[in-house]
């Protein structure tokens, strides 16, 4: 079993090793669902002993892309190839489905490196035709919580997802993932699994505004612990 941290600081990519993370999603903002990182943390990440694979994602709200974003989007792939990342995460939709078109240029930029699709497609009504598409495009695995606000309370779409793939492609459940939560995705039969394993800063007053009060970190303890539990 895999576990994949999601990370969005180096002091979080530094717990997620230690705490013994097979793989890294990096991003920056974690507090809305995760954007592209900064070339300073790619580079840090590219010398930390794990894969880590940056989030390409240029903005907060939805996942229907212009011509600019893209062009953005496809600059970061290029930084994140030449930071010696292995591979990236990426999504895009338009009209309630994924966004072919946007999605075979990214694809196109990525050539060679690991491809995951992103929890674009919880937002998706047809998740067996998403899939399909998926995996056309190349991609090796979907990450998702099963269209639902925690992965344990997905199990039933998850299912379905795992036997649209057919092995084709990995689904990876996310959101919510935790040593209590675990049990109830165990039975789907998945091989990786998707955490933060997070705890919250807490204490920090701010009257600017730079500080929201909900800042977390990823904290080796946890991943550690879901480790052990995955292993089991």
């Amino acid at each position: 079993m895999l576990l994949e941290v999601c990370v969005d600081d180096a002091v979080g990519l530094a717990e997620a090793v230690a705490g013994g993370a097979d793989r890294v999603e990096l991003c920056a903002a974690l507090g809305v669902g995760g954007l592209t990182p900064s070339l300073g943390l790619m580079d840090v990440a590219a010398g930390c002993g794990v894969p880590c694979y940056p989030m390409i994602r240029p903005r907060s709200g939805d996942f229907c892309f212009d011509a600019a974003e893209v062009a953005v989007m496809r600059a970061d792939i290029r930084a994140a190839r030449a930071a010696g990342l292995p591979g990236v995460v990426l999504g895009a939709a338009r009209d309630g489905r994924l966004d072919l078109g946007v999605l075979a240029d990214l694809v196109a930029e990525a050539q060679g490196m690991d491809l995951t699709l992103h929890r674009v497609i919880d937002l998706l009504s047809d998740v067996e035709r998403a899939v399909e598409e998926a995996v056309a495009l190349g991609f090796r695995r979907v990450l998702s919580s099963g269209g639902a606000r925690v992965a344990h309370e997905g199990v039933p779409r998850l299912g379905r997802m795992m036997r649209a793939a057919g092995g084709r492609l990995s689904v990876m459940p996310g959101s919510g993932v935790t040593v209590e939560t675990w049990p109830l995705l165990a039975g789907l039969g998945v091989r990786e699994v998707h955490a933060s394993c997070a705890v919250g800063l807490g204490g920090q007053a701010d009257v600017f505004g730079f500080v929201t009060g909900g800042e977390r970190r990823t904290d080796r303890a946890k991943v550690a612990a879901l480790r052990a539990v995955l292993g089991e």
